[in-house]
């Protein structure tokens, strides 16, 4: 895995989720972009128990992303996390008296993939109780691991399809100066997701329910 960014892309003035999913992909297959198929991210939601009296409960993450599926990463609120097997869930299960599953706080990311040169593209809409909160774009520049050193390049290339919603720099690289190594790209992804998916549970987007 390379640089990757994810944000979140506004709905276009006067047209509903899906039809700017659908001018986004058509934006990706105008410049050549080719489908590679499709994507999911999840997330559920966990409220520790045993937490000291007078002190707010401290949230677990636990989430899954098609692109590794054999494993999950579980975030703790303010750190830290774990990388773990995917059937952690039934692990999740057993663990009751102390993680209570947050119902109806689950926000799944379903969409395609799409393959241009170097980069990996995959544009999502986030949903939750069934109900579309917003639009996802994530950009993988694959050949580099260095923000740094790629970033001009990734920002000139989300332009060409994102126009004036081209995000900055995400913060979880600003603590990695010295660059990204493989095996935390997938928690680095999975930390924009998670900040994504809770910014998206406060918002409620009129005439979005998914069809």
């Amino acid at each position: 895995m390379g640089v990757t960014c994810v944000c979140q892309v506004p709905v276009a003035e006067g047209k509903s989720v899906q039809q700017t999913v659908d001018i986004l992909h058509k934006k990706l297959e105008q410049l050549g972009a080719v489908k590679q198929g499709s994507f999911c991210v999840d997330c559920e939601t966990y409220h520790a128990t045993g937490n000291v009296s007078g002190q707010p409960s401290k949230l677990l993450y636990v989430m899954h992303n098609s692109e590794t599926p054999l494993s999950c990463l579980a975030l703790f609120e303010g750190g830290p996390c774990l990388i773990a097997d995917a059937n952690f869930d039934v692990l999740m299960v057993k663990l009751k008296s102390h993680f209570q599953n947050a119902k109806g706080h689950k926000v799944e990311c379903r969409g395609s993939r799409y393959r241009y040169c170097d980069f990996l593209i995959k544009v999502g809409t986030v949903t939750m109780s069934s109900s579309a909160r917003g639009i996802s774009v994530e950009v993988e520049y694959c050949p580099c691991v260095v923000p740094g050193d790629c970033w001009n390049l990734m920002k000139e290339f989300m332009q060409s399809f994102l126009g004036p919603s081209v995000p900055e720099l995400p913060s979880v690289f600003a603590a990695k100066p010295e660059g990204l190594f493989a095996p935390a790209d997938s928690v680095d992804t999975m930390t924009q997701y998670l900040e994504l998916f809770n910014k998206l549970r406060k918002l409620q987007l009129p005439g979005s329910n998914v069809r």
